[in-house]
């Protein structure tokens, strides 16, 4: 019997029209060979599994010959934030108890302004075992019709990830990660 569970996952997106447009593409997900990708987190290699996010994403959608995501400070620090913020607060939402949506957050860290062209996006999942490690997220995210689509979607070109040990109903289990993807035009 296996002990990994994940227990949610939530997508959000949001596009500011000015422009920006995308589609996108319903595969399965890689079994890239990424380092780290298969360990369970903990306070020492939360760069390591951060890391293993993006080069899983990566390897998803260069397998289907779109533009690799780089990682942007900035988005990175809106997604450690919200990450952090909903293990310490017993939440799981792209809305914060506060009111502040991804997009609030993400303009709050100086990623963008709402007078410049963006696209934005956001995934959350929470999980132990298994399925709290990079590549048990990666997997279930690209099983997810909507996290998938944010993943795959052709016009984005940064990405910020944050990971934080620990789930919404209880911080010395598991991991919860968010991913915030974007392009500003």
């Amino acid at each position: 019997m296996s002990t990994s569970s994940i227990r949610a996952l939530a997508c959000g997106a949001l596009l500011v029209t000015f422009g920006l447009a995308g589609t996108a593409s319903a595969h399965a997900a890689t079994r890239a060979d990424c380092p780290n990708a298969d360990v369970a987190l903990t306070a020492g290699n939360t760069d390591d599994v951060r890391a293993a996010v993006l080069c899983l994403i990566n390897a998803d959608r260069t397998q289907r010959r779109l533009t690799p995501l780089r990682e942007s400070t900035k988005l990175r620090s809106a997604a450690v934030a919200h990450s952090s913020d909903m293990v310490r607060n017993g939440y799981f939402a792209h809305t914060a108890p506060n009111g502040d949506t991804f997009v609030d957050r993400i303009l709050d860290a100086r990623y963008t302004t709402r007078s410049q062209n963006w696209s934005l996006g956001e995934n959350l999942a929470w999980g132990t075992g298994d399925l709290g490690t990079a590549r048990g997220v990666q997997t279930a995210w690209m099983r997810s019709s909507g996290h998938r689509a944010n993943i795959l979607k052709p016009s984005y070109r940064e990405l910020g990830i944050g990971v934080r040990t620990g789930v919404p109903t209880d911080a010395t289990v598991g991991a919860t990660f968010t991913t915030d993807f974007g392009v500003k035009g």
